[in-house]
C-alpha cells in the first residue's frame, strides 16, 4: 500500500484538530524596547555646555550670540518634559524633581558648610529667623539659595568671594523647577492654543522691558524674567515633540527667523550690549534671540538615532558631557575661580613673570586647568545624578561600558 505525501510546504505531522490550542510563546530572548537618544539633541546639549563653561572664562560678550546655550539647554529639557509626560503628570513633575534636586543638595552640603566655617550665620541677614528659613531654598529652590557675600579666599586655593561664584548657576536649577512645575498647564494650553502659549513668554518680556508690568518682589520679579527670558525656548521644545512645528510649511521658518534674530540683535545693540553688559543683562533681547535661534535649531532638527560617521570619535565625551550635565553646571563656575587662583599664584615666580609674562597672561592654559577640575568634580560628585535617577552609580560614564560590541550610539547615556 503506497502513501501519498504531503503538499509541498506542509508540515509532515499536522497538529490534531481536536482540543484547545495554545497561542505561541513570545521568544525567551524578546526585551522591552529601550527609548532611543536623539543624539543630535545630545551634541546641542554637549556644545550648550562647554558653550557655557568656555563664555564664563572668557567672558566674551559676542559667545552668547554665536550660541545662546542656555535657550538651547531649556528647548531641550521641555522637549524631553512634553515626551514624559505621555505619562501621569504628578509622577512625571516627581520623577523630574527627584534627578534634579539631589545634586543640588550634594552642592549645598559642601557650600554650606564652608560658608559657615568661614563664618556664615544666622545673623548674615539680620534676621536670625529669616536666615534658617531661607536655607529651605537649598533644599527645594523655588527662589534662589542664600549664600554668605564677600567671603575670603582659601589658602590661595579659591579665590575672594567664591560662595558668589558657587551660587552663580543656581538660577538655572531655581528656573528649571518652575518650569517643571508648570510644564502639565503648559501642555493643556500648548494643545488648546499653540502659538499664543509660545509666544506668551516673549510678550510678557516686553511687557517688563516697556515697563508695561512691574513686579516690586526681588525673589519674585527674578523668577518672572527668566521665564519670560527663556520660557518661549521650553515651551517650543514641547511644541518640536508634540509635533506643533512639522505643521508649518518648509519655508515659514527660515523666512522669519532672520528678522525676528534680526530684531533681537538691533535692540540689544542699542541699549548698551558689549563686554560686560551681554544679552543676559538685556532679557528682552536675549528672549527673541534665543527664540529664534531655537527655532532655526529645531527646525534642522535630523533626528539622529546613530552619530554620523564625522562626529562618532565624539561619542564618548559627548556621551560623558550628557551624563554628567547637572554636576558639570553646578560646578563648574567655582571650577574657573579656583583654576584661575592657582594659575595666578605662579606671577609670585620671578622667572615666570620675567619671561613668560604672555603665558601667564593668556587664558588658555587656565581653561585647560578648568577642564581638569570639571573632571575631578565629575568623579568625586557626578556619582549623585546616577542616585537621583535610580542607576547603578558610575564615575566615569562614557558610554565604554555599556556600548555594546563597539557600536556607536547604542548605549544610554
Amino acid at each position: 500500500m503506497s502513501t501519498v505525501p504531503p503538499p509541498l510546504g506542509a508540515p509532515a505531522f499536522p497538529p490534531p484538530t481536536t482540543g484547545d490550542v495554545a497561542p505561541p510563546a513570545p521568544p525567551a530572548t524578546a526585551e522591552r524596547r529601550k527609548p532611543v537618544r536623539d543624539r543630535y539633541f545630545d551634541l546641542l546639549r554637549a556644545v550648550a555646555l562647554f558653550r557655557v563653561v568656555f563664555y564664563h572664562l572668557m567672558g566674551w560678550a559676542w559667545l552668547p550670540v554665536v550660541f545662546p546655550s542656555m535657550g538651547v539647554m531649556f528647548a531641550l529639557a521641555g522637549n524631553l518634559m512634553a515626551r514624559s509626560l505621555k505619562r501621569p503628570a504628578v509622577q512625571v513633575v516627581r520623577s523630574r524633581m527627584r534627578r534634579l534636586l539631589p545634586p543640588l543638595w550634594l552642592l549645598g552640603a559642601v557650600g554650606v558648610t564652608g560658608m559657615v566655617l568661614q563664618g556664615w550665620g544666622p545673623d548674615a541677614e539680620g534676621h536670625p529667623g529669616w536666615w534658617w528659613f531661607h536655607l529651605l531654598y537649598w533644599i527645594v529652590p523655588l527662589s534662589d539659595p542664600p549664600y554668605a557675600e564677600g567671603l575670603p579666599g582659601v589658602h590661595n586655593i579659591i579665590g575672594e568671594d567664591w560662595a558668589a561664584e558657587l551660587a552663580g548657576p543656581l538660577w538655572y536649577i531655581r528656573a528649571y523647577l518652575w518650569y517643571v512645575l508648570l510644564s502639565p498647564v503648559i501642555l493643556k494650553a500648548l494643545k488648546a492654543l499653540p502659538w499664543p502659549t509660545i509666544l506668551s513668554p516673549i510678550a510678557l518680556a516686553a511687557a517688563l522691558e516697556f515697563g508695561w508690568v512691574h513686579i516690586p518682589f526681588t525673589r519674585i520679579d527674578s523668577a518672572v524674567t527668566d521665564f519670560s527670558t527663556f520660557g518661549a525656548c521650553w515651551i517650543l521644545g514641547m511644541a518640536h515633540q508634540q509635533g506643533v512645528l512639522k505643521k508649518l510649511p518648509r519655508y515659514v521658518v527660515p523666512s522669519l527667523v532672520p528678522f525676528v534674530a534680526g530684531y533681537g540683535l538691533w535692540y540689544a545693540l542699542t541699549h548698551g550690549f558689549k563686554a560686560g553688559h551681554d544679552l543676559d543683562d538685556i532679557p528682552f533681547a536675549q528672549s527673541l534671540w534665543s527664540f529664534a535661534t531655537v527655532m532655526l535649531l529645531l527646525h534642522v532638527s535630523p533626528s539622529w538615532t546613530e552619530w554620523p560617521r564625522f562626529l562618532r570619535r565624539f561619542d564618548r565625551i559627548i556621551t560623558l558631557l550628557n551624563s554628567r550635565a547637572v554636576t558639570i553646571y553646578l560646578w563648574h563656575n567655582i571650577c574657573i575661580l579656583t583654576a584661575a587662583t592657582l594659575w595666578d599664584q605662579l606671577w609670585n615666580i620671578d622667572v615666570m613673570w620675567q619671561h613668560f609674562s604672555w603665558l601667564l597672561e593668556s587664558p588658555w592654559p587656565v581653561l585647560v586647568l578648568v577642564w581638569m577640575f570639571i573632571c575631578t568634580c565629575v568623579i568625586c560628585f557626578g556619582w549623585m545624578e546616577d542616585v537621583a535617577a535610580k542607576r547603578r552609580p558610575q564615575m566615569w560614564p562614557d558610554g565604554s561600558q555599556a556600548a555594546p560590541r563597539g557600536k556607536p550610539g547604542a548605549h544610554r547615556a
